[in-house]
């Protein structure tokens, strides 16, 4: 799918949370009581417990899954814009300056809750299980989420986390399109997933033109283990479908042609935060720039590569550089 109009500009749009990274065991995993690998919510009291039994310093790191991908975008040199909400504190003023530094501009609204953290458990696998107090991202209103907040855009990138607000997702995909860009939703979990099965699919059918997912996420939607049965099932209502398979890198569907994208490197991850969402930068900055699939792909994947090299997602400057030969190819 090669965007047919000048715009490049992709809008992010999800929470504004700040990631506080620990190391921990299995064992910490289970004592805390949620599930490996997926995202509970709680609220504040509870977030500050689980962190005070961490035995590892944290980093803390501009965050949230739509925020990722605009800043790995502006990494890139593509155009980024985050919407989200923040509190009106110390902690949000951290992250608006974050993604300034980071050249993705902020559509930031304020409210009087703290802004949202997500303790992100790094477990010995690289796997990463968040515990989340989403705060002031949990106040967005509806009607705050305008058409205007799209302007210009040539993608909205939507995290799945937004599906546990039915009615802010449903306002904000109606705003994307009346904007007149193309819609790509990160399905984000497969807790996400399981808990929105009631309105997922039609949501995807009426307003959906990218759908990415990682295996998890394609077996809960779809119910195939089998990748050839779930790619092809999840790009059933959309022009473009993703299912990324780790080590094996990911397809991409288009037009009833499936494109494979081997892994990109050979290292062990130290850490998947941020590994999806990476992948989603490389990939839409690919797509607004009229590059092929599997140029699109092969960008992805490095960045993807990249961020697990690194706690956080945030990768560093010779990171980008490595990622950045590709464009010049």
């Amino acid at each position: 799918m090669k965007l047919k109009r000048k715009k490049t500009r992709i809008v992010g749009l999800g929470s504004a949370l700040v990631d506080i990274l620990v190391n921990e065991s299995d064992e910490f995993v289970r004592r805390m009581g949620v599930q490996k690998g997926g995202m509970t919510l709680v609220d504040m009291p509870d977030l500050e417990k689980i962190l005070n039994q961490a035995s590892t310093k944290p980093i803390v790191v501009p965050g949230g899954s739509a925020c990722n991908t605009a800043v790995g975008i502006g990494r890139l040199g593509g155009q980024a814009r985050f919407v989200g909400k923040r509190g009106d504190d110390e902690t949000g003023q951290f992250f608006q300056n974050a993604l300034v530094e980071r050249g993705v501009e902020p559509l930031l609204m304020a409210s009087s809750l703290p802004t949202g953290r997500v303790v992100s458990i790094i477990t010995p696998d690289a796997q990463r299980t968040m515990i989340t107090y989403l705060g002031a991202s949990a106040d967005t209103q509806p009607e705050e989420i305008t058409q205007e907040c799209f302007a210009d855009s040539a993608v909205v990138h939507m995290e799945g986390y937004l599906l546990f607000n039915p009615d802010l997702m449903t306002a904000s995909l109606k705003a994307a399109k009346n904007a007149g860009a193309l819609v790509s939703l990160d399905l984000a979990s497969f807790t996400v997933v399981e808990q929105s099965k009631a309105i997922l699919e039609d949501l995807i059918e009426k307003y959906v033109d990218i759908l990415i997912a990682n295996e998890d996420e394609a077996i809960a939607y779809t119910g195939f283990n089998d990748e050839t049965r779930a790619l092809a099932r999840l790009a059933r209502h959309v022009k473009m479908a993703v299912l990324k398979v780790g080590a094996k890198g990911s397809f991409i569907h288009h037009e009833n042609r499936v494109c494979h994208i081997p892994a990109q490197g050979a290292g062990t991850a130290v850490d998947t935060t941020g590994a999806g969402d990476l992948w989603a930068s490389g990939f839409l900055f690919g797509l607004v720039n009229g590059y092929t699939h599997e140029k699109c792909g092969r960008l992805a994947s490095a960045c993807g590569y990249e961020v697990c090299q690194v706690v956080g997602a945030d990768i560093p400057a010779g990171g980008w550089i490595r990622i950045k030969k590709i464009l010049e190819e």
